[in-house]
């Protein structure tokens, strides 16, 4: 849980918060048990106002590109304005299965 906590602590010291959700979804995809290389990112913040998708996600990924180098293979993004969070019903849709790997059919 170290990188799980690790991501939550940067991007609650880089943006203000109105929601925050930071999901293991490692256990979907060919990878070791308990390992913290997959996850799904929902934020919703007053920062991302006004900026197109593209410059939501380059904030965050800024942030997480140390990580990538250190075991972080796959982030799915999920950022949304208070605004936007609360008139989308499926804010933060289900991730699919992974396909790759062992577990291709």
């Amino acid at each position: 849980m170290q990188r799980r906590n690790d991501i939550v602590a940067m991007l609650t010291e880089a943006f203000a918060l109105a929601h925050l959700e930071v999901i293991n979804e490692s256990h979907m995809h060919s990878v070791p048990p308990n390992s913290e290389t997959h996850f799904k990112l929902v934020l919703v913040s007053e920062d991302f106002e006004g900026l197109p998708k593209v410059k939501r996600h380059q904030q965050v990924y800024r942030l997480l590109t140390p990580m990538m180098s250190e075991g972080l293979h796959a982030v799915a993004l999920h950022l949304h304005t208070p605004t936007e969070w609360s008139s989308n019903a499926e804010a933060a849709p289900a991730s699919p299965n992974c396909m790759g790997g062992s577990k291709s059919g």
